[in-house]
């Protein structure tokens, strides 16, 4: 468990990300794509089940014995909540309400963001928009671990650690890459937040509150749901920098697992991206893909070969309009 990864850096590169040159690809061949794209009407049905379906469950621990709380935040509360910040993250597309309801698509995803226990929704919009936008971007794309990350993850043992940290990282990556002016939004989403979890404390007692932040924490870090954070695009295959995953899992996690079909085509629901790949099957049936999430962080914490640094990066040229 202490063999040192050989990756000193990233991989370094100086073409543009692949997406935006398959998509104009894609919709000139099968320009009925373009049909795909929109809202979709079941989505704010499913988010509104899944928010009281946690609420029920909060009712529900309270008298729990702490072994079973701790037991069924893990089995249970820890699925519905990672699959909760795979919501919002479809909901920063504006798939719930569409491009002309921007804002009601913000407000709904700090409804979303209730029974994660941290306030996340409003600053993950910001980001992630850059993340589609400049893929890779050195200084802007927050996805990509620090070079901190990079130099001192490198070995098996550290690797395990750095999976279980993740939703440490992830909260104190933009503000070490990429900080940016905290905006109203932001700040009323911290204060829904933090009125939400007084008010479930005060109702319920400390057990459900320890039942959704540990859920978040857990779901985010060695969980299988989580080994979608190293698919998406961490380098397996040298040339290859996103991944998509076609497996069960993807049930519960709005097909989060189609990811090249979703960078290609962001404005598309995740319960569409299905069908861009059926019909455009040819321009993804050979690229390199997984079917076990559960695979993905064990070959990543084995392989020697593999680390924080195995992220494709590119030096941005030009005005960068950033979120």
């Amino acid at each position: 468990m202490g063999n040192r990864v050989a990756r000193e850096d990233y991989e370094w590169v100086y073409t543009d990300q692949p997406h935006a040159d398959r998509r104009k690809d894609i919709l000139a061949k099968y320009p009925e794509i373009k049909t795909l794209m929109g809202p979709d009407p079941r989505l704010k049905w499913i988010v509104c089940m899944m928010v009281l379906i946690q609420f029920l469950a909060f009712y529900l621990v309270k008298d729990l014995d702490w072994k079973w709380v701790l037991f069924w935040t893990y089995a249970f509360g820890s699925c519905i909540n990672h699959s909760m910040t795979l919501a919002i993250h479809e909901i920063s597309h504006n798939t719930a309400f569409g491009n002309s309801r921007a804002m009601w698509n913000r407000w709904f995803a700090m409804f979303a963001n209730l029974p994660i226990g941290l306030p996340y929704s409003a600053s993950f919009k910001r980001y992630h928009l850059d993340h589609h936008r400049y893929l890779g971007g050195d200084g802007v794309d927050v996805d990509i671990p620090t070079e901190f990350e990079g130099w001192f993850f490198c070995t098996r043992f550290r690797k395990f650690v750095w999976i279980i940290l993740q939703p440490l990282f992830y909260a104190i990556r933009p503000l070490c890459i990429n900080p940016k002016p905290i905006t109203r939004l932001e700040v009323a989403n911290v204060a829904v937040q933090l009125s939400f979890n007084v008010a479930l404390y005060w109702l319920c007692g400390a057990k459900p509150v320890v039942y959704m932040m540990a859920g978040s924490l857990l779901g985010m870090g060695l969980h299988p749901i989580s080994g979608h954070f190293i698919a998406e695009h961490y380098m397996f295959l040298k040339g290859h920098e996103t991944y998509s995953y076609y497996g069960s899992l993807n049930l519960l996690t709005f097909n989060v697992g189609y990811h090249n079909e979703h960078h290609d085509f962001p404005s598309i629901p995740g319960r569409r991206l299905p069908l861009v790949k059926k019909i455009a099957s040819e321009y993804y049936d050979d690229l390199p893909h997984y079917t076990s999430w559960v695979k993905v962080l064990y070959d990543f914490i084995m392989d020697d070969q593999l680390s924080p640094y195995s992220r494709v990066k590119r030096r941005l040229k030009g005005d960068v309009k950033q979120e």
